[in-house]
């Protein structure tokens, strides 16, 4: 139960971690035109590849970091259900 909270989190916190840090490589490169700048025309090419497929990574991350938290609030609330009511009476 606490493993998928861990997991969930550590997750969530990885994909947006990379998202923010794919954003702001791109912002860095910008110029003062908003062009962004490369070295090389190959470099153009694989550089934005990896940071499409970062994205999709970053976003599967997220979601599955948010489906484990999910999971863990489902066990949290089963679990509760399934605890016996422990009724306390009154000595008179």
């Amino acid at each position: 139960m606490v493993a998928s909270l861990v997991i969930g989190i550590i997750f969530l916190v990885a994909g947006l971690g990379l998202r923010y840090w794919i954003n702001r490589r791109k912002f860095y490169r910008r110029g003062p035109m908003g062009a962004e700048g490369f070295s090389s025309y190959e470099s153009s090419v694989f550089i934005k590849l990896i940071e499409r497929v970062g994205k999709w990574v970053a976003y599967a991350l997220i979601v599955f970091g948010l489906l484990s938290l999910w999971v863990y609030s489902r066990e949290k609330k089963d679990k509760e259900k399934q605890q016996p009511q422990v009724k306390t009476e009154q000595l008179r």
